[in-house]
């Protein structure tokens, strides 16, 4: 049987003859274009951060948003589309509050992370739709602990210390694999992101902002930082 050029490229659920699906490749690429999110898991907790541009100098940033609450004690931070992820989010929303009223107990991470990844996977292997462009770090405290998980546009997940996605990943990865420790605190972690997505944005143009969100262990509590909080962190690096 034989196949046409580039039919690779149209077609998901045509592997290539070295064994790539080029379309689930692409959408990889649109997350590395995304904007920078960050995700640290210490012993104190989990912190998600991520940069929230704007091109237009009158548009509204708090619409901006790259990091959702899934559940009073799981956070989520986006990198690629948008939309993609917001209907994952309201899934993944869905699931967290189904495990509540079926098992009267919260959600664990992990259990979050693969059924997200789960609906991700079905559409790299059907005809007539293409791949979510986008990848999903759930950052959150279960009875195990803190834990960070990432699903991806091939819908696998894996679990992290600390890991960065998007356009600025290069230069967040090379600060993460210097300076994190996971028996740092969570202050300290918080600053780490920080840092992170400051050097992350120091190269590219526009308005730009920093959205951070903790969950302590302590409380087992999804939080966003003010803006002052962030600031103020920000002074220290």
């Amino acid at each position: 049987m034989s196949f046409t050029p580039g039919i690779y490229d149209r077609a998901i659920t045509i592997f290539s003859p070295e064994g790539r699906l080029f379309q689930v490749e692409y959408a990889f690429e649109t997350v590395n274009k995304g904007a920078t999110i960050i995700g640290v898991r210490c012993l104190s907790g989990v912190v998600l951060g991520a940069e929230e541009r704007v091109n237009y100098r009158l548009e509204d940033l708090s619409f901006t948003q790259k990091i959702y609450e899934v559940d009073e004690h799981i956070g989520a931070a986006l990198a690629g589309i948008a939309p993609d992820g917001r209907v994952l989010i309201d899934q993944a929303r869905v699931y967290a509050q189904s495990n509540r009223l079926l098992y009267d107990e919260p959600i664990d991470v992990e259990v979050l992370a693969k059924r997200v990844g789960d609906i991700m996977q079905l559409y790299t292997q059907h005809a007539a739709v293409r791949p979510f462009g986008v990848s999903i770090i759930f950052g959150g405290v279960d009875k195990i602990g803190p834990r960070l998980f990432v699903t991806d546009p091939s819908g696998s997940r894996r679990a992290y210390r600390a890991v960065a996605l998007g356009m600025g990943r290069e230069r967040a990865e090379r600060i993460l694999k210097e300076k994190y420790r996971e028996e740092m605190r969570l202050g300290e972690a918080v600053r780490l992101v920080v840092n992170c997505l400051s050097e992350a944005a120091r190269e590219r143009e526009g308005s730009c902002s920093f959205r951070i969100a903790v969950i302590p262990s302590a409380t087992m509590k999804f939080r966003v930082l003010t803006e002052e909080e962030v600031n103020r962190y920000a002074k220290l690096i």
